[in-house]
């Protein structure tokens, strides 16, 4: 096992995020970021219809379909499998894909509450290409949420920070009636990323 794998592991057990999900039985550390954004701005509600883009392992997937209860209901998607859960639907695909979105739509004829999107590009090392792939990915997402969000949904997706994300974050203004960046606690303090967060969305 080469040497950046072995510290990138250790670093990562002795994370109280990691620790915290493996004995609350989440798939992923991210839960807490959704957990606290929720918190912060009272995203999801319950009965709200979720879609969860990007959604492998599935932990924003737990999360929505806690908040959203019985009466509420959560697609997710994603190009990787993810082991099911108990109140989503999974469909797998690429969102990039028409096709694929098509397939999301057919399962939400009313419409959604809010979409949600911890979507990533896989790292390459240069910043500026990683920075232009992930706005690439919120474009994607904010697409797809401007048609399906019901009047007044809400929105939010990672993004990496750079020169381009002020373009972005715009477009996102332009369409709701609040717009915030949120760095949440659960985020590493060295990462880049940010969280962008649509409240009100306007038909």
């Amino acid at each position: 096992m080469p040497d950046v794998t072995k510290r990138w592991r250790a670093v990562r057990r002795r994370d109280k995020y990691y620790r915290k999900a493996k004995r609350e039985h989440y798939r992923s550390r991210a839960v807490y970021k959704l957990k606290q954004i929720d918190y912060k701005f009272d995203l999801i509600r319950p009965g709200d219809t979720i879609v969860d883009l990007g959604a492998s392992p599935g932990g924003w997937s737990q999360v929505a379909a806690e908040l959203v209860g019985a009466e509420g209901k959560v697609v997710a998607a994603d190009m990787d499998r993810m082991t099911p859960i108990e109140g989503v639907e999974f469909v797998r695909g690429d969102i990039r894909d028409k096709a694929v979105v098509d397939r999301v739509l057919e399962l939400l004829p009313e419409g959604a509450d809010v979409v949600i999107s911890d979507m990533s590009p896989d790292i390459s090392g240069n910043y500026s290409y990683d920075h232009a792939r992930s706005i690439e990915l919120c474009e994607h997402a904010f697409r797809f949420a401007e048609e399906v969000l019901k009047d007044g949904g809400n929105f939010l997706c990672k993004m990496f920070s750079g020169d381009m994300s002020r373009g972005f974050v715009g477009k996102v203004r332009g369409a709701f009636d609040e717009t915030h960046i949120e760095h949440p606690k659960a985020s590493r303090a060295t990462s880049s990323e940010v969280y962008v967060v649509g409240l009100g969305f306007r038909q």
